[in-house]
């Protein structure tokens, strides 16, 4: 009868490791998904700063182009106005 017993309480551990091993796959299949959900987010945001870092360089040199252009004007008026050296700037 002991034998018999055994084998029965064997048996019961055996349900409950099956058990405690289902647990564990559906955990893992869960942390899997949001593994992936995670990971699409991550492309998607750094996609996302990719074109804003594109957007920003083009803004960066356009701006830098219309200061050069200032730049020069400005200083083809200096030059312009350094030529005629009786010219003053009222001010009323």
């Amino acid at each position: 009868m002991e034998k018999e017993h055994q084998v029965m309480i064997l048996e019961d551990i055996n349900g409950k490791f099956d058990l405690v091993l289902e647990g564990y796959a559906a955990l893992d299949k869960k942390l899997d998904a949001r593994f992936d959900e995670l990971n699409e987010k991550v492309e998607n945001n750094s996609f996302k700063i990719g074109v804003l870092n594109q957007k920003i360089d083009a803004v960066d040199e356009s701006l830098t182009k219309k200061i050069d252009a200032v730049a020069e004007d400005l200083s083809a008026h200096r030059r312009d106005t350094e030529l005629h050296r009786g010219y003053q700037v009222r001010e009323d």
